[in-house]
Parts: structure tokens; C-alpha cells; sequence
């Protein structure tokens, strides 16, 4: 009788571990890292003075890897990606990177990501912007 509880107790421990393995390989096998969001800065107004670009980033879940593509007049604007200190005095930094193709895309990496445009007068009137960049989540 000893034998047979023994006997059943290694089956029953046996089937616990496949589950266990079977659970883990078909979760593994579905989760996938989400696939970069594309966000076009001030949606159909694009890069502009039309409004402040600071509330055109609130709500949105920024992730490390997204793309952004700043659509804008490349005769009266350009966005340049600044630290902070140039994000909040509207100036450019050592090692700032200014664009001004009228079409500009530009992957956020983890963290703090600055963009301004680099007259202090046009960035000073709502055309900067801060994002903080979080870890992209996994998908299922």
C-alpha cells in the first residue's frame, strides 16, 4: 500500500511539473515586445504656434523606441533635441541637435527626451516639448 501512495504521489507531483512547463512555454510563447508607436508631433496641425505643444504630449504613454514625426515649415521653424537646461531656458546646449528639413522623425529614448525650436522667441511662445520615456511593455 505504501508503494502505491508513493507511486501516486510521483505521478501526481510528475503531472504538477509538465502543467507547470506547458504553462510557462505557452505564456512565454505569446508575450512579444510591443511593436514602437509612430506619434505625428500636434497630430494634423503638426509641429506649430497653434497650440502648446507641452499639453500635446499629456495622456500619451511615450515608450523608449517610438518614433516621432515632426511635420513643419522648414522656413519658419525646426526642432532641435536639447537637454534640459536648453529645454527650460529655450536655448541650445553643447550637443544639441538641430533639423530643419520640414520633416523630421526622431525615435525617444529611455528617459528624458528635450525638443524646442531653437529661436528663443518661437520656443518661449509653446514650441518645446519634455517626454519621459518609459520601458516598452510587453504585449500578449
Amino acid at each position: 500500500m505504501r508503494k502505491g501512495i508513493i507511486k501516486s504521489s510521483k505521478l501526481v507531483l510528475a503531472a504538477m511539473l509538465l502543467f507547470m512547463v506547458l504553462q510557462f512555454q505557452a505564456i512565454h510563447a505569446r508575450v512579444r515586445h510591443s511593436q514602437p508607436t509612430t506619434y505625428i508631433v500636434g497630430d494634423e496641425e503638426g509641429w506649430d504656434m497653434i497650440y502648446d505643444m507641452e499639453s500635446w504630449t499629456q495622456g500619451k504613454p511615450f515608450h523608449a523606441g517610438d518614433l516621432l514625426v515632426f511635420k513643419y515649415d522648414d522656413q519658419r521653424f525646426n526642432v532641435a533635441v536639447v537637454n534640459q537646461e536648453g529645454h527650460d531656458s529655450c536655448t541650445l546646449n553643447d550637443g544639441a541637435k538641430v533639423f530643419d528639413s520640414g520633416n523630421t522623425n526622431i525615435s525617444l529614448v529611455f528617459g528624458a527626451n528635450y525638443f524646442i525650436d531653437s529661436a528663443p522667441e518661437i520656443c518661449a511662445a509653446g514650441m518645446k516639448m519634455a517626454i519621459n520615456a518609459t520601458a516598452p511593455p510587453p504585449s500578449f
